[in-house]
């Protein structure tokens, strides 16, 4: 089976799809270091560096064929609290309407479209369901957690699935699968650069969240440290749960004992890799580090996008 990404990013959903069954034949992202990982990962397929909007379905129809599938990750900041108090982009947000510009044109059996939970308050959020519904798509919503995926994150998302002949099943969540922790996803054997917790000029705001941890830890026990952003969990979290919602920054540090003090440093891309779900054959060999974070940050979940995926197609 065939599937289109849009908003394909470094080919999360893509990675998902492959796990389900389906051979992505085309790839649409505005961002060159997030098209260029996408063909290392997926050389086959026709990946395009532009914007969605100058791009007429039509066209690509005839490069690449008939599709069982579109996949659609549309921007997601203007819709959530990682813009602050700054002015919300309407037209950012209007991305995720383009589609049903290409559902449209390839009429695909199954359209999924993931964003952050955030996205339901849009305003029209209501009127890009009614148009699914409207190309004759059976549409549903499903709010799912990455870690009960198999993911060792917790990461909630908005999954809209849409089924052209049947209406979408209820999603499953595994019972059996027990919930990976942060320890799944640390190299216990990398040979990445540390420093003192405790060295001069260290932020007060770090030290504090570093405090909190020890008097609930104990001496002697490693844990993270959350960069950035405002945390409701005191700054740090423990080893033994998934690790919190990855973001565009680079915000965890690891914090261990050592024998001259504790030491810092902060999580590798390889571990948010895997993180995030990506198997180790998942390559980046482009882009600076801070661009393969935020390339990570914007991802989807493979594991998740392919349970999803096995239950659309499982309603055949």
């Amino acid at each position: 089976m065939r599937a289109l990404d849009l908003f394909s990013g470094g080919g999360g959903s893509s990675y998902g799809a492959r796990m389900a069954g389906f051979t992505t034949v085309g790839a649409v992202d505005l961002w060159s270091i997030a098209t260029r990982t996408y063909a290392e990962n997926f050389p086959d397929s026709r990946i395009l560096t532009t914007r969605l909007e100058v791009i007429k379905p039509k066209n690509l129809l005839r490069k690449i064929g008939e599709v069982d599938l579109i996949m659609s990750s549309p921007e997601c900041t203007n819709h959530t609290c990682a813009k602050g108090s700054s002015p919300r982009s309407e037209e950012s947000r209007a991305t995720a309407m383009q589609l049903l510009r290409f559902a449209k044109v390839f009429q695909p059996r199954w359209l999924v479209l993931e964003n952050v939970v955030h996205m339901r308050p849009w305003s029209r959020y209501p009127e890009l369901i009614q148009e699914l519904q409207v190309l004759g798509y059976y549409v549903k919503e499903h709010t799912l957690d990455a870690s009960e995926f198999g993911v060792p994150q917790k990461r909630r998302r908005l999954f809209v699935t849409a089924d052209r002949e049947a209406e979408p099943p209820d999603m499953k969540i595994p019972t059996k699968t027990r919930p990976k922790t942060v320890r799944h996803i640390l190299d216990k054997h990398g040979a990445w650069p540390v420093q003192p917790l405790f060295k001069r000029g260290r932020a007060k705001d770090t030290l504090k969240r570093a405090a909190r941890a020890v008097k609930a830890l104990g001496e002697g026990t490693p844990f993270l440290i959350v960069y950035y952003g405002s945390d409701g969990g005191g700054g740090w979290q423990p080893l033994d749960r998934p690790l919190r919602t990855i973001t565009t920054v680079d915000r965890f540090g690891l914090v261990e004992p050592a024998k001259d003090g504790p030491t810092l440093r902060m999580l590798q891309v390889p571990e948010l890799r895997r993180a995030m779900g990506f198997g180790d054959d998942y390559r980046m060999p482009v882009g600076t580090r801070r661009e393969k974070i935020k390339l990570l940050g914007n991802a989807v979940c493979p594991p998740v996008m392919a349970a999803v995926i096995d239950s659309l197609v499982a309603n055949r």
